[in-house]
């Protein structure tokens, strides 16, 4: 047995951060296709979650993050009141080199396996013109184009949430949800990001934005000259008198050599995983950082998606995503009244809701 397996068996039935009812492994050697399917939780309903395309290292890389996702999924899912469960899949690749039409319709195969336990969507690397590819498959397929009866980009709704749980942050921090005159600074301004970027600029905050792409940065100064733009992340989480952080990349961005050195009084952003590991959330509190969860506040994208299973209506959705705002602002509640971090009071409700729907399910 490998190193490789080891590991996976022992996140899955001996680690904190296992309990996942489903892991499968996929290969389609005709396409090159090799991803992994990760279903954490189906207790309030099918798992949901999105399909990350990405070159990982190794292959435990790859399936350690399919693990974290479809765990961190079942917690969104839970704390934005949908009836599904958490899951996620990766595929191991470049997907600016191999992702092709026969891969993404043999992915929709492995999904349409599993029967409907697992609904997919986009991710990091996957697109609403993959998921029309990969629906054709498999009628487990949401993030889809308009024209092929999906809502399309997730990526809005799920910037609109990340502002609101802004909002809902300068409410609670400084008595007043307004953004504006405040400093915020975007670490990654792709699909997600620059739609951030727009709703900060039309309340008249004062951003800050990087992005290892220049391109990316360079669309939104052009677009909004008033935007500054910084060299990188370090550089970013130092700028003088910023009022909120918002990671919008990848995971792991508070971490211990991040966190001594922000100067932001609240962290808030699209990314998903942002705690590089238990504790980070306690050095947060400690410097008197205010951290607004993850998968609270970028819950929009999933909500949008998760609707579309049953007739897609924006507006709908929008009102929905509006409430992450009262959301948000619970938990820093129940932080307060429990002594804990924001992070852990998230936990501690979206595990109630998933705990009460077992039990009423007999599970």
């Amino acid at each position: 047995m490998t190193d490789v397996t080891d590991g996976v068996l022992h996140t899955l039935f001996q680690s904190d951060q296992g309990g996942h009812e489903q892991v499968v492994l996929c290969q389609d050697r005709a396409s090159g296709l090799k991803a992994v399917i990760a279903i954490h939780s189906t207790a309030l309903g099918p798992a949901l979650g999105g399909t990350r395309f990405y070159p990982y290292a190794t292959e435990e890389e790859a399936v350690a993050d399919a693990l974290n996702l479809a765990r961190g999924m079942s917690y969104k899912n839970a704390m934005a009141g949908l009836d599904h469960g958490g899951g996620k899949a990766v595929i191991i690749g470049d997907p600016e080199k191999i992702k092709t039409e026969e891969l993404l319709l043999a992915y929709g195969r492995f999904v349409a396996s599993l029967g409907g336990r697992y609904v997919t969507a986009c991710d990091v690397g996957t697109y609403v013109a993959d998921m029309d590819v990969v629906a054709r498959e498999c009628r487990w397929t949401t993030g889809r184009s308009p024209e092929n009866g999906g809502a399309g980009d997730s990526s809005v709704l799920t910037a609109f949430g990340v502002y609101q749980g802004m909002r809902a942050s300068a409410q609670h921090l400084w008595g007043d949800p307004s953004l504006r005159a405040r400093r915020v600074g975007i670490a990654g301004v792709g699909k997600v990001g620059h739609h951030l970027v727009e709703h900060l600029v039309a309340e008249g905050a004062e951003v800050f934005v990087t992005d290892v792409r220049e391109d990316a940065v360079r669309r939104i100064t052009e677009r909004h000259p008033g935007v500054v733009a910084v060299a990188d992340t370090d550089a970013l989480i130092r700028v003088d008198g910023l009022d909120i952080y918002a990671p919008c990349a990848l995971g792991g961005a508070l971490n211990d050599d991040s966190v001594p050195v922000l100067t932001a009084k609240v962290v808030c952003g699209a990314a998903n995983n942002q705690l590089a590991h238990p504790g980070v959330e306690k050095d947060l509190a400690d410097r008197g950082i205010l951290y607004a969860p993850d998968y609270v506040v970028n819950a929009g994208g999933v909500i949008q998606v998760a609707d579309e299973l049953h007739g897609f209506d924006f507006d709908r959705c929008k009102a929905k995503a509006a409430k992450i705002f009262d959301t948000t602002l619970a938990i820093f509640a129940r932080a307060k009244a429990d002594g804990i971090p924001p992070a852990a009071a998230a936990d501690r409700i979206a595990e109630q809701r998933m705990h009460d729907a077992a039990a009423a399910r007999g599970r």
